[in-house]
């Protein structure tokens, strides 16, 4: 059961906030930009493909304890919970949450709303007692949640270690906001990303195929549409490093030779070699994770991990609110 609304505001919204996050960040000194601006109807699309790759061991692995812990899941959060899940995306691991725990309501958050509604649209034709709730919108910003789960215990849901994109200090202020919508008696099942060797690292985050480097560029491609940009896209280099120091994923697009563009009206110039920083990917160890959701307002119930450690699911319960 799919019920959705238009929301012309918070497009409107998001046009300006991604205008204003463009030019702020490439009239920085290092050049960045937010990663959730990566997500157009074909970044998305890419990001699909990307999690297909063999050498992007993250959603696989996560699907799978996803699969395999269902009976845990419910055990400890019980059914009738309306689930939330923070940048639903395609929504391809959730079936596996939905089966287990019997919701009451299913409430998927995304930046794409044309993504958003095609996958709402499967799952609620995959799961037709369920109401399904899309909301296209920035989990990063204020939102709203439906009044139809108005007075429901709640489970948000937040895979892909998306955590992982943000430094650790907004990381800490998106889980408090997090506990500060769905409330004192909520749950929340998170994924985390582990440190791992440095070449299997960089291999998920510049594969061979060259899926990645599309994706990265891609955000080039939207600045010039809808931005009224002229950067030249050949022009930049798809790179991924690792930061041991920061124990993070960076990916950059690297300026190969001189370049000067316009923006949205407004001129700019890189030097040969000189990058955007487009992504951080942070990774954690276990003692790390839980002082992140500490530090967020949420008290880690149970974990599981994969045989070789890559990759873990968290689930926690908010603590009370002082």
């Amino acid at each position: 059961m799919l019920l959705t609304q238009d929301m012309p505001i918070a497009t409107r919204a998001g046009d300006l906030a991604f205008r204003r996050d463009i030019l702020t960040g490439l009239a920085r000194s290092p050049k960045a930009t937010p990663p959730v601006w990566f997500y157009d109807q074909r970044g998305s699309e890419l990001f699909e493909a990307i999690t297909d790759l063999p050498e992007y061991y993250p959603t696989r692995t996560e699907t799978a304890l996803l699969a395999h812990h269902g009976a845990d899941f419910l055990a400890i959060a019980g059914p009738g919970r309306a689930i939330v899940e923070f940048g639903a995306g395609s929504a391809r691991k959730t079936p596996h949450l939905l089966r287990a725990i019997a919701p009451a309501a299913y409430v998927p958050i995304d930046i794409s709303g044309d993504f958003l509604r095609a996958s709402s649209a499967k799952l609620a034709a995959a799961f037709p007692g369920l109401p399904v709730l899309p909301v296209v919108g920035d989990f990063n910003g204020p939102l709203l949640l439906p009044p139809v789960i108005d007075g429901l215990p709640r489970l948000g849901f937040f895979p892909g270690s998306t955590i992982g994109n943000m430094e650790p200090d907004a990381g800490v202020d998106l889980l408090r906001a997090m506990h500060r919508l769905l409330g004192d008696d909520a749950m929340l099942l998170i994924g985390m990303d582990r440190i791992k060797d440095r070449d299997r690292l960089i291999a998920a985050y510049d594969d061979a195929a060259g899926v990645t480097a599309a994706f990265n560029r891609n955000l080039l491609v939207r600045i010039n549409r809808e931005l009224e940009g002229d950067l030249p896209v050949d022009a930049f280099a798809h790179r991924a490093i690792w930061n041991d120091e920061l124990a993070r994923i960076e990916m950059h697009l690297e300026a190969t030779q001189p370049l000067h563009f316009h923006v949205a009206g407004h001129c700019f110039h890189m030097a040969a070699g000189e990058t955007i920083h487009t992504e951080s990917s942070h990774k954690y160890g276990a003692r790390d994770e839980r002082l992140l959701l500490r530090a967020g307002g949420w008290e880690p119930v149970q974990e599981w991990t994969d045989a070789e450690g890559l990759f873990a699911l968290v689930l926690a319960r908010a603590k009370p609110s002082a």
